[in-house]
Order: structure tokens, then sequence, then C-alpha cells
């Protein structure tokens, strides 16, 4: 659609990035010379539905073959606030490139899958070297979500043995008080992607020690992380993002991070099954596996002590079981409030028995 009239059509960013690393590809973001009226135009000789999703910033969403690709107009920045930029369009990929956040997401590539590196990103990324184009510090100040941004990208795909690029480290600690212009949405949304990654201790540990973490939100602490993350392994549990939030801890952590209303009533499961006390056949029998196993980890993740093969049995066995007392077992003996008070004791003489209690032993009580 572009090339055939002459424009340029290069991949960039994401899906350039996870092709070279030979990762998945999820999004479909090109770069062009043309601009947004023309490609609407284009893609309506062509038949392909456009969506103008961003048109004021240069973007056209085009859908070919149920694929939705983000089109955008080559750009450079004219004016910054740490949240939005005015973009003016650019007949040159430099500009593009310039604008963007890291040395590695500012590699394109042709259809044809010659790659196009204005900045030399591309040593960048072989080395896993996660760096701000040109002055850390500016692009910092463009968008402050990109200190967030840094961490997680290092979670991903940063060399956990070389390090973090001292410059940017040095730039996030003198912007760190910035993140609160952001919006909750975008931190909270920010967050859960870097506690995401296979093993976002380090990079949370470093987001701490630059006054980063306590920007996101107050009394955090990464202490329970890094053996989360070991303990998740230990077992074979993949990473929960919300059971690693849990483990930070912190004041109101749903409002700072603007979470769902699912994730909020998660989260609070979480927290108060640390701090409950109960076996971890109630555990199993009250949440069902997964949360039961979350909370297991998160206790023993706190207190830095193994899991116990037996509590994950336990689980199992209590998220199987089924109190065998019915409403109907009890009435018309009892009813109303008082029904439900007697189902609640003789369902705590149940959990008690460790599941052994029978209908009939129960109704004995």
């Amino acid at each position: 659609m572009l090339t055939d009239k002459g424009y340029q059509a290069l991949f960039v960013g994401g899906c350039v990035r996870n092709a070279l690393y030979e990762t998945g590809v999820n999004d479909i973001d090109i770069a062009t010379n043309a601009h947004p009226i023309t490609v609407l135009e284009l893609a309506k000789e062509h038949g392909l539905n456009a969506i103008p999703t961003g048109i004021d910033h240069g973007t056209i969403t085009v859908v070919a073959n149920h694929e939705p690709h983000e089109i955008t107009t080559f750009r450079k920045d004219v004016e910054t606030d740490g949240r939005r930029a005015v973009v003016a369009f650019s007949d040159d990929v430099k500009d593009d490139a310039r604008r963007r956040d890291f040395t590695m997401n500012a590699i394109y590539a042709r259809p044809d899958g010659e790659i196009v590196d204005p900045l030399g990103g591309l040593n960048d990324l072989w080395a896993r070297r996660v760096r701000f184009i040109d002055d850390a510090e500016q692009r910092i100040r463009e968008d402050y979500l990109r200190i967030l941004r840094f961490f997680r990208f290092h979670a991903f795909y940063g060399d956990p043995e070389a390090g973090m690029d001292s410059e940017a480290l040095a730039a996030i600690a003198e912007n760190a008080s910035g993140i609160e212009t952001l919006s909750n949405e975008r931190i909270g949304a920010e967050m859960l992607k870097l506690l995401a990654a296979p093993d976002p201790a380090p990079a949370v540990a470093a987001m701490r020690v630059s006054g980063a973490l306590g920007w996101v939100f107050p009394g955090a602490d990464d202490r329970a992380l890094a053996p989360l993350v070991h303990l998740e392994r230990s077992i074979d549990v993949k990473p929960d993002p919300l059971r690693r939030l849990a483990a930070l801890g912190g004041q109101n952590i749903e409002d700072y991070l603007r979470l769902s209303k699912k994730s909020v009533r998660k989260l609070d499961v979480l927290r108060c099954g640390i701090e409950s006390g109960e076996g971890c056949g109630v555990l199993g029998y009250r949440h069902g596996t997964d949360l039961a196993v979350s909370i297991v980890l998160l206790r023993a993740a706190l207190l830095e002590m193994p899991v116990d093969a037996t509590g994950i049995s336990d689980i199992q066995r209590g998220a199987g079981a089924i109190f065998p007392i019915k409403p109907a077992d009890l009435m018309p003996v009892y009813e109303g409030a008082a029904l439900g008070q007697e189902l609640k004791r003789l369902e705590a003489l149940w959990l008690k028995s460790d599941f052994s209690l029978g209908r009939e032993d129960l109704l004995s009580q």
C-alpha cells in the first residue's frame, strides 16, 4: 500500500526488537514518510479499514488480514511537558529515531528484512544494554514514564551481569520526583508489566536505590521480592504481577496504582491471607489452589523460609474438599440468621478436623 506509491514503510520498535531476539511479536508498528491523510486515502484505495486512532500525532491504524497495523508518520518533538509531546511531521527517519526512548527501540526494518539503524542501537540490542537515546535527562523530562520503562526494559532485555547504565541511573535519581506528575493509571500499568518479568527483583531494587520506588507508592519494601521469585521457580509456579506486588507491601497501593476492582479484590485476599494464620488446607478450601499457593509463597518469602511440599499437597486437598452439610440438613430447626450461624459453626468444626468429619458426625455435634 505504501511502497507501491513510493513511500517508505519501516517496521519499528518492539516488533523489530523482539524479532531480532527471536521472541514473540505482538504489536506491529510501521513508520512512514507518508502523512496521515495520505495513509487514510491509500487505505481506502486498497479497500482496507483505516481508523484515525491518533491522527493528531500522526498515527493511523490500518487493519489487514484481521491484523491491526499502527502506521505513524515520521515525527520530531517540538515541545514536551513530561507527560505528552507536541510533534511535527518529518521526512527524515533520523528525526523519528531521536524522539524515541531507548536505542534498542530505534531500530527499523524494511519489508524485505533489511535493518535500518540510524542511531547505532543494534550494538546495544546485542549487548542487552538498555540505554537512553542521546541525553538521558532530556529523554526522561520528555515523558517521566520513561523512568519506569527503563527498569521494565532492563528486567526483560537487560544483561543482569553487566548492570545498568550509570548515566541513566543518575538522570533517574535527579528526576524521580517527576513520577508524581503521571496519572495513576499509567504508573499502575507500567508497574504490573515490570512485575511480570521473569525476575524483576534486581530492577525493583535499583528503583529503590534511585528513589523511584518511593515515588511510585510510599512504604514499598522490596526485600521479599527476590526470595519470592526464587520460591516461585523452586515449585515451578508462573510469575504473577499481583502476587509480587503484594510482596512489596506499601500503603494504599490500589489508590496509587489505580488498579481494577478485580485486582484490588485479589490483592486484598493475598494480604489478608498472609496475616490470617490459616493452614494450607483451609487456604485451599477458601480460595482455591492458585490463590492459596500465592499466599503460602508470600508467607515463605517474607519469613525467608522454603515452601513445604506437604503444604502444597494440603492446599490441593483443601481445594477439592466439599463441606458435607447443606442448609436443608438443618431446617426447619434453624432458619434465617440462626441457620447461617449454625452452618458457620459446623464448618469451623469440619475445618478443625482437617476435613475428616462426615455429615452424620457433624449433625450429631
